[in-house]
């Protein structure tokens, strides 16, 4: 069973968010909070598998919360959930030391693979989270801008739509390459970050200030 502490200021949505967690056979809401202050002391008391997170609460934000438990050394995996598609939150989150970003317009069974990803030591970034970041970075006014030592420029435009979410075949289209080039590019990628999936690549890319 993967205990999770839930931690949402409005009382309707978090009963709502631990009502349907209580449809999952795996998956327990052994804790909750309504701030950041309780969530701190709630968490570090508890020691809950996997956080699931609101970006805004009352007294403190959810990156906040990630930030002062990171330098306890007390941050299980945590999930930001937030209504608003906030790239700069998504940043700062990722940064802080936060493992998973979603909307909360995702479904029940969103929500409990991405709770699960995180307890098994994975990562999850909405879709629409990451493409919006990806977008802003492949605007033409960023064709002179730093490229990171590791990656080439088209690895790096590579990376970008990976993060958007596209395909091998929608990012040879976008960027007129083969398939097969693109998988190329893709795992020297995945190579050069020591990454074992795409998504721990984009992870990866955040924290370093890539995207």
């Amino acid at each position: 069973m993967i205990r999770v502490c839930l931690v949402e200021d409005q009382a309707l949505v978090r009963q709502g968010l631990k009502s349907l967690l209580a449809l999952t056979s795996d998956v327990s809401v052994i804790a909750e909070a309504a701030d950041g202050h309780d969530a701190i002391d709630v968490i570090t008391t508890t020691r809950p598998d996997v956080i699931v997170l609101d970006v805004r609460l009352p007294d403190r934000s959810g990156i906040d919360v990630v930030t002062e438990l990171a330098h306890r050394g007390s941050l299980p995996p945590t999930l930001l959930l937030t209504t608003f598609d906030d790239d700069e939150a998504l940043i700062r989150g990722i940064r802080a030391g936060a493992k998973g970003f979603l909307l909360k317009d995702v479904t029940l069974e969103q929500l409990a693979d991405a709770i699960r990803t995180l307890a098994a030591g994975g990562s999850m970034i909405h879709p629409a989270a990451s493409a919006r970041l990806a977008q802003a970075r492949l605007t033409p006014e960023c064709a002179d801008e730093w490229i990171p030592d590791t990656l080439t420029r088209r690895e790096l435009e590579v990376l970008r739509l990976m993060a958007a979410g596209l395909s091998n075949r929608e990012i040879g289209q976008t960027l007129q390459m083969v398939e097969g080039t693109v998988k190329n590019h893709v795992s020297t990628i995945l190579s050069k970050l020591g990454a074992r999936d795409r998504t721990r690549a984009v992870l990866k890319s955040l924290e370093r200030g890539w995207l």
